[in-house]
């Protein structure tokens, strides 16, 4: 999951509800005006921003910085450079030219006085007498101008504002001479301590945010969808699909005769969110907001599965006298959890992670025993466990089939009644991960509550059309 954020105009368009459906028969362009597709994205932007400050804690930005070795870097790079050389040759003309350093001075003092509080009354007086911007010209009409004598007022203004981590860039800026250097450096500190007063104020109205967020968030949706009606096609067809497979589901229990209810489609629903088809375009737009998060749980889910899996067919092989030996579990899983990493993505590497990870495992297993004064582990057990750690790849494979299920009732369960009430009661190994179960449930819990929160009411109709078509009767229960 993502913890930082550049700068707002850099949201990637898959992060926002498409404006135009992408299956349109006539492939038309958009009917819509300029100005109201502008007015959208806007609306979408502010709605994306908030929605990130309220459930990402972390939240915060960074100054935008391109790569070097990138075109909008080089290009960057060229033109900085020209425009400080510009400036190095109009101080070192006889006369000095100082219309361009005038130029930087003002934006300095803009820059500054954007960086005070209301209660700054004393330091903003003295901001303005001291960098008087026409007396200031008057002063390079007669020859008078003392860059250093300014340069080192503003630095003095700026190690009293600034956050405690910038104190050693603001001293660096003390040990500068040459004018060119000095002021290229005072602007990259102002452009952190900009940044720094952002995350700041950001963090300060976090609070407040968090208690209007879910109307705000509601009613900006609301805005999107009266500009947009087919905002909602995506949501519709999962909440369809889910929903035919909670009746098939709930008619394939003999003991039950209750009717499908609003409350375990939406469950499903989020479920199946943490196994979604990254080629599967037709993702629901209440919940695109949150996509990064999610399939990064969905990410973190499958290899707890795989690890519980690992843990379960070593246990059942090697039995109790092994698995109780003094650090052997905890290595077991470091070498899981290394081998394992970042092989889910695709099919053929989790196959070769999974093959080397049977050899890791029938190492382990021996230093273990054999530190112990035993004897190794028998041909008839070591092949049978190597080739099933490595048919783990298969979906369908019956041990993951299994922990997969017991973490599905798992999360559902902390979605219904949290972690007093979680059920079925989990196996030894998968108890062996069940701190880091938790913690997924929780965030994963943390998204879906606010989601429910927020488009509720957006689901209520949805679900009444799906659930309950007319003539039947409705059991009036809340999609929240």
């Amino acid at each position: 999951m993502q913890n930082q954020r550049d700068e707002a105009a850099d949201d990637s368009s898959a992060d926002l509800p498409c404006l135009e459906k992408l299956d349109s028969p006539t492939g038309s362009p958009p009917t819509a005006s300029l100005s109201s597709l502008m007015e959208l994205e806007n609306c979408l932007s502010n709605l994306n921003l908030a929605h990130e400050i309220v459930l990402n804690r972390d939240f915060c930005f960074k100054p935008r910085s391109p790569p070097t070795d990138s075109l909008e870097g080089r290009v960057t790079e060229i033109v900085h450079r020209a425009f400080w050389d510009s400036l190095q040759e109009q101080l070192t003309s006889d006369p000095p030219n100082y219309s361009h350093a005038v130029i930087l001075l003002q934006e300095v003092k803009t820059m500054l006085q954007s960086l005070l509080l209301p209660g700054h009354v004393r330091l903003r007086a003295q901001l303005d007498e001291v960098l008087d911007m026409e007396l200031i010209r008057q002063e390079v009409d007669h020859g008078a101008l003392d860059l250093h004598r300014l340069a080192g007022y503003i630095i003095d203004t700026m190690a009293s504002l600034c956050a405690p981590v910038r104190d050693p860039a603001v001293r660096a800026l003390r040990d500068l001479r040459d004018p060119v250097d000095l002021l290229r450096e005072i602007f990259h500190v102002l452009g952190l301590m900009k940044t720094d007063m952002v995350n700041f104020t950001i963090q300060s109205l976090r609070p407040h945010l968090l208690q209007q967020a879910v109307q705000y968030e509601r009613a900006k949706f609301q805005q999107i969808l009266d500009k947009q009606p087919a905002s909602l096609d995506h949501t519709t067809a999962w909440l369809q699909a889910v929903a035919s497979e909670e009746a098939v589901a709930v008619g394939a229990r003999p003991e039950s005769s209750s009717p499908v209810s609003a409350t375990a489609v939406l469950d499903r629903a989020y479920m199946r969110l943490l196994h979604w088809d990254p080629q599967d375009r037709k993702y629901p737009e209440t919940v695109l907001m949150d996509r990064a998060r999610l399939d990064a749980l969905g990410q973190r889910l499958q290899m707890l599965v795989l690890e519980a899996s690992v843990l379960l067919l070593t246990n059942t092989q090697c039995g109790d006298a092994v698995f109780s030996l003094q650090g052997f579990v905890g290595r077991l899983r470091q070498s899981v959890t290394a081998l394992l990493e970042g092989s889910h993505t695709r099919e053929a590497d989790l196959k070769g992670a999974l093959l080397g990870l049977g050899e890791t495992v029938l190492q382990l297993v021996t230093e273990a025993v054999r530190g112990q004064g035993g004897a190794a582990l028998p041909r008839e057990s070591q092949d049978p466990l190597r080739g099933q750690i490595s048919e783990l790849w298969k979906h369908n494979n019956p041990v993951r089939t299994l922990i997969g299920d017991r973490v599905q009732g798992f999360l559902r369960a902390m979605l219904q009644g949290g972690l007093a009430k979680r059920s079925p009661e989990l196996p030894a190994p998968l108890g062996l991960v069940s701190a880091e179960l938790a913690e997924l449930g929780t965030a994963f819990g943390r998204i879906v509550h606010f989601n429910r929160s927020v488009f509720g009411p957006f689901y209520a109709p949805i679900l009444r059309k799906v659930l309950f078509p007319p003539g039947e009767a409705e059991t009036g229960e809340d999609s929240r």
